[in-house]
């Protein structure tokens, strides 16, 4: 039986967008067809919708519980739960429940197909768990925050690299029976984010939250951490040891942003080469000392700290926000000076060639001719990628602009992907 007091506390209103691609690729599947439900009424149909000629959905408004429940901790879910059906011709349907919705924001859903005649065990049916700071989970044991540096090998990396992959093992680390996924460096970021913190929290709070997820992970990749112990993943999805990933879960569109836009950040202390492990606990269910509250750090985002202060008030002074050096399996690094109209060079002809891939896959993309300069037929190719990938429609080639341009070039040009 549907939760029927859930669903009469959904006053406010958020948004659903689904994206549909082919499993081990990113090129999209025209025409699915998602059904729309409660998770406590799975058979009774709320919207259908297909998808375009870009695996996009329409924006779907949904109903959510009030934007306040997500201001405070308290007893009442801060989110609507939806579950999807998609099928498509050719395709496996899949069934995802548990899709979290909150008030006045844009919840996005990647969808994965696999063909019907694919090799090996297909997942059909997801449950996305609880969100943490709604649920039990075990609170962190504690580590040092800086990993003992020796001549043992412990240290595998020379300098600080921004991972195209991490493999995430989906449980405790001697669980030998949890499977181990392998995640786009960001994804995985986005995904821990979404877990780990609401999106209706302030700006200045959810950067500060996102530097600590990034940190801790490129700790656990800088140090080899779980390799160096015999295991063959990066980190695990367990809230005991590290921070909690949960496969096929929706995000949200501004924690998207923000990791796109800091995607190469993480936290350092002066002569400490290698990444702070920032642990952090929720503050209310479990309590730690020099650790970040994440209830505490939404409370001082209310109070107008930036990022920065909401970090130093709880891991000291000393803490700053480093750069890494370079950023694995892109085609190329940033330019570092954004492209338009009237660019020119070498960099411009590299950007309109991938384009002009990506545009093979999602036909809405104007076709364009690589000439190495940035003309109105280049801007317009860049304004419809924007726009079919959820970034400012700006004609211009900025730092994000640039990084998902080659995130979807090297996945139209690969046969397969590793997850």
């Amino acid at each position: 039986m549907p939760d029927i007091r859930s669903m009469q506390n959904n006053v406010d209103q958020g948004t659903l967008k689904v994206q549909v691609i082919g499993s081990g690729t990113r090129i999209p599947v025209q025409n699915a067809r998602i059904t729309i439900s409660y998770s406590g009424d799975p058979e009774g149909t709320l919207e259908e919708v297909s998808t375009d000629d870009s695996g996009m959905s329409e924006q779907i408004t949904l109903a959510a519980p009030p934007l306040e429940y997500s201001m405070e901790p308290g007893e009442s879910q801060p989110y609507a739960e939806y579950t999807i059906q998609v099928d498509a011709e050719g395709y496996r349907p899949i069934n995802i429940s548990g899709i979290e919705v909150f008030s006045d924001q844009l919840a996005l859903q990647e969808v994965r197909l696999d063909r019907v005649e694919a090799p090996g065990n297909p997942i059909d049916n997801i449950v996305i768990p609880v969100h943490t700071l709604f649920g039990e989970y075990p609170p962190k044991i504690a580590e040092s925050e800086i990993k003992p540096v020796t001549e043992t090998g412990e240290i595998v990396l020379s300098r600080v690299v921004v991972p195209e992959y991490v493999v995430v093992h989906d449980g405790a680390p001697s669980d030998t029976t949890a499977r181990d996924y392998y995640v786009r460096y960001r994804d995985y970021i986005k995904n821990v984010a979404s877990s780990e913190i609401y999106s209706t929290w302030p700006d200045a709070t959810i950067r500060a939250n996102v530097l600590a997820i990034m940190s801790f992970t490129m700790n656990r990749v800088y140090t080899e951490w779980y390799r160096n112990k015999g295991y063959g993943f990066t980190i695990t999805s367990s809230t005991a040891y590290d921070q909690k990933f949960m496969y096929g879960r929706n995000i949200f569109q501004n924690i998207s942003n923000i990791v796109d836009e800091m995607f190469q950040n993480y936290l350092s202390r002066p002569s400490v080469r290698q990444p702070i492990l920032t642990q952090y606990c929720d503050g209310q269910r479990v309590t730690c000392s020099n650790w970040m509250s994440q209830w505490g750090s939404k409370f001082l985002g209310d109070q107008n700290y930036s990022a920065i202060e909401i970090l130093r008030y709880y891991y000291g002074n000393s803490m700053y926000i480093n750069t890494a050096e370079e950023i694995s399996g892109v085609p190329a690094s940033w330019p570092r000076a954004d492209l338009s109209i009237g660019s020119t060079g070498e960099k411009v002809r590299q950007v309109q060639e991938q384009l002009a891939r990506i545009s093979q896959s999602y036909p809405s993309i104007p076709r364009i001719t690589p000439d190495g300069i940035y003309g109105n037929a280049t801007r317009e190719a860049v304004e419809k990628f924007q726009e079919v990938f959820g970034l400012p429609v700006t004609g211009v080639i900025d730092y994000r602009t640039w990084y998902k341009i080659s995130e979807i070039y090297v996945g139209v040009t690969r046969i397969a992907e590793l997850m």
